[in-house]
């Protein structure tokens, strides 16, 4: 059933963002947010790179998990919000960033409130992420803060460039047998260090799940996987320390870098090429 908003709630909150409207002046696709609002793990680590601290008015429940936020160390101090629409409507916020994809509901909820939503696409390539750092760079009002994380991007791309001689296989192995697909972010910053990707040895270029058996019967040169896999803590990663896998890729040809370096593009990056470097210079022969 479709939760319908108490008529009072709604024109209570629209009076809100007619008098915030007012206070702040005419308003312009320039001006510069105060408080904007994150509801996406991958928007928080960019709203902390490139907006003033104190333009944060909130972020995301997952921001504190340093498993998954790879600037979560960042976050103490801020507000974090529910995630709930109702509770972003009455926030006050100017700007609210949003994912993609199983956000619609409430970002369709807030922009019929008169709220301004950008939502931010996964990365499919680093490309593609150099435009959105810049374009939310600018609707922040500090592109030349976007242009400085572009410059390091970059900086970490050329010093990894190539530095895998012979284009050994590697897999992207995750928990529960999950492989990504072989144009994935993660890929192609493999591809650019010089491995060539397993996924079409095992039939899956668009990513899946894959059997055991399957990477044993076929197993690749090398193998990248979450620095956590080598601890069972339940069924999904029991797997990665299946004595018949150790024994097709061992430890030693097995990348591993903390996860939270790959989950999203953006400030992590860097990082995340930085410790493939060093996996790969300590691995790879």
């Amino acid at each position: 059933m479709r939760r319908r908003f108490p008529v009072p709630a709604i024109v209570a909150a629209l009076a809100m963002v007619l008098a915030g409207a007012l206070a702040a002046g005419p308003a312009t696709a320039q001006d510069r947010p105060r408080r904007i609002v994150s509801l996406n793990l991958c928007a928080d680590q960019l709203l902390l790179a490139l907006a003033d601290r104190d333009a944060i008015a909130s972020l995301s429940p997952l921001s504190t998990d340093p498993s998954l936020s790879f600037l979560a160390r960042r976050v103490a101090g801020l507000d974090v919000n529910g995630g709930k629409g109702e509770t972003i409507l009455f926030s006050g916020a100017d700007l609210v960033l949003a994912g993609s994809f199983g956000q619609g509901a409430r970002t369709a909820l807030l922009r019929r409130q008169g709220l301004e939503v950008l939502a931010l696409e996964p990365w499919r390539s680093i490309e593609h992420g150099r435009g959105q750092i810049r374009a939310l760079a600018a609707r922040l009002g500090h592109p030349s803060r976007g242009e400085a994380l572009i410059s390091s991007i970059d900086a970490a791309l050329a010093r990894t460039k190539d530095i895998v001689p012979g284009a050994p296989s590697i897999l992207i192995y995750y928990r529960r047998g999950y492989v990504p697909a072989a144009d994935s972010l993660t890929g192609e910053l493999l591809r650019h260090m010089g491995f060539r990707l397993h996924q079409d040895a095992l039939g899956l270029p668009r990513g899946g799940v894959t059997r055991l058996e399957t990477v044993v019967r076929t197993p690749p040169d090398y193998m990248l996987v979450d620095e956590a896999s080598g601890r069972a803590m339940d069924n999904g990663s029991a797997l990665l320390v299946h004595p018949a896998l150790a024994e097709a890729v061992p430890p030693e040809r097995r990348l591993a870098i903390p996860g939270n370096l790959t989950i999203c593009g953006g400030p992590s990056i860097p990082e995340a090429l930085e410790a493939l470097a060093r996996e790969a210079r300590a691995k790879v022969r």
